[in-house]
């Protein structure tokens, strides 16, 4: 298989082989936490879930990082990111298991979702300084297959640590707490992991020294504009539309997840565990879909160009979401969960790679900051938005329809735009 076959060859590169080391742990252990977080709200016999409840959890979790976003954006463009990614795993290890110990003694809600929040806030620096570093450690020519597979094989590390999290929850101890140790040990691991980079491998350029706060507050403002700038610029204008068009497809998976977390929590079945277990098939099956989206992406993007190959990703999305969606049935909503995985990952690492390699690199940490606040603000208004239309069951024709229509005008916005591209060369 040729994923294999450059898989190999990346292999080879020392400093991607141990980037890609840090990136598998630090984002395993995203997937332990997540489950856990999610169990813990969502599937706990004595709580009542209701869509309001997951908008306003996600809400509480995601939200502020759009104001940690920028700073750590800009911070990355003057901290060593290797140090960025040691320093990060091993404060994210000491939160993760203030939060295990929240949750055994029962504390009030708003406590475990601070302590909760402190840990996603670090992951805002490590997420957006795995990719800033990516072209550090692989050279232009294989930048592409370098995005295919590492934020890939990152997305199949954090499904492996969502599918363990649901093992030990389900089979080895029903505690939530014992999810999240499990989770801070691999974040403790991803720490270890970094030591073998060297401090200057990753970059930035520029040898900054760590800011003092007074002056990264002050410099934030005009440090992020100075991004916003250079993204507006006309030669990286298909970055731009690139973002906006991944934005609104993220938006449309928060959506579909907050239907499939109800769906799975009251509809599909009436037992607890059963639920669990079936949202877990659920996000194993997306997970092969992240893998099909590794394999068939270096192909699609190298034969149609980046922003054909999302607006191929959105157009398949737009027919089959509603088409599987609709029946509102186990088996069906499981096609459509790996057609998701396929379509949301290729549209990703077309993304990611248009970023890369027309971003300058003293540009890449603040923007793909911005990137990852633009997420969590898709998000967190997708889960607003099936707030209001999720019926108690999950069952929703509005929410399904709405979705593919998003989708639909993400395709055709992108095929346009590449037209316009095409006919202006």
């Amino acid at each position: 298989m040729a994923v294999v076959r450059d898989l190999r060859v990346l292999l080879r590169l020392k400093g991607f082989r141990r980037l890609l080391a840090v990136r598998l742990l630090s984002q395993g252990a995203d997937g332990v936490y997540q489950v856990a977080l999610a169990t813990y709200v969502v599937f706990s016999p004595e709580k009542q879930t209701s869509p309001a409840a997951i908008a306003s959890a996600m809400a509480v979790l995601l939200l502020p990082y759009s104001l940690v976003g920028p700073f750590a954006g800009v911070l990355l463009d003057r901290w060593r990111r290797r140090q960025v990614f040691l320093y990060g795993n091993l404060l994210r290890a000491a939160l993760a298991t203030v939060t295990a110990a929240l949750m055994i003694a029962s504390v009030p809600d708003w406590l475990f979702y601070v302590s909760a929040l402190c840990v996603t806030a670090v992951n805002r620096f490590v997420l957006a300084g795995l990719s800033a570093a990516l072209p550090r450690v692989v050279d232009a020519e294989r930048l592409v297959i370098a995005n295919s597979l590492s934020p890939t094989a990152g997305t199949l590390a954090a499904t492996a640590g969502g599918g363990l999290a649901f093992v030990v929850r389900l089979v080895v101890s029903d505690s939530d707490a014992a999810v999240v140790l499990l989770g801070a040990g691999l974040y403790l691991c991803g720490a270890l992991a970094s030591l073998r980079i060297a401090v200057e491998l990753l970059g930035p350029d520029r040898a900054l020294g760590p800011p003092r706060l007074t002056s990264a507050l002050n410099g934030t403002a005009r440090d992020l504009v100075a991004g916003v700038r250079h993204l507006a610029a006309p030669a990286r204008r298909e970055a731009a539309w690139a973002l906006a068009a991944m934005t609104l497809m993220r938006f449309c998976y928060g959506a579909l997840l907050v239907m499939l977390l109800m769906l799975c929590r009251y509809s599909l079945t009436s037992d607890t565990d059963e639920g669990l277990a079936l949202l877990g098939l659920a996000l194993g099956v997306s997970g092969a879909g992240f893998f099909a989206a590794a394999v068939v992406t270096p192909w699609a993007a190298g034969r149609l160009g980046p922003g054909r190959w999302m607006a191929v990703c959105a157009a398949v999305a737009t027919v089959l979401v509603p088409a599987l969606g609709l029946p509102f049935a186990a088996a069906p909503l499981l096609a459509a969960a790996f057609v998701l995985g396929l379509t949301t990952q290729g549209a990703k690492i077309a993304t990611d790679t248009v970023v890369q390699s027309s971003v300058d690199d003293t540009f890449r940490g603040r923007i793909f900051s911005v990137y990852d606040v633009l997420f969590n603000v898709a998000f967190v208004g997708a889960a607003g938005v099936a707030a209001l239309m999720l019926p108690p069951d999950g069952r929703s024709v509005p929410l399904v329809v709405t979705v593919a229509a998003i989708y639909g005008v993400v395709a055709a916005a992108m095929a346009r735009f590449e037209n316009r591209q095409v006919s202006h060369q």
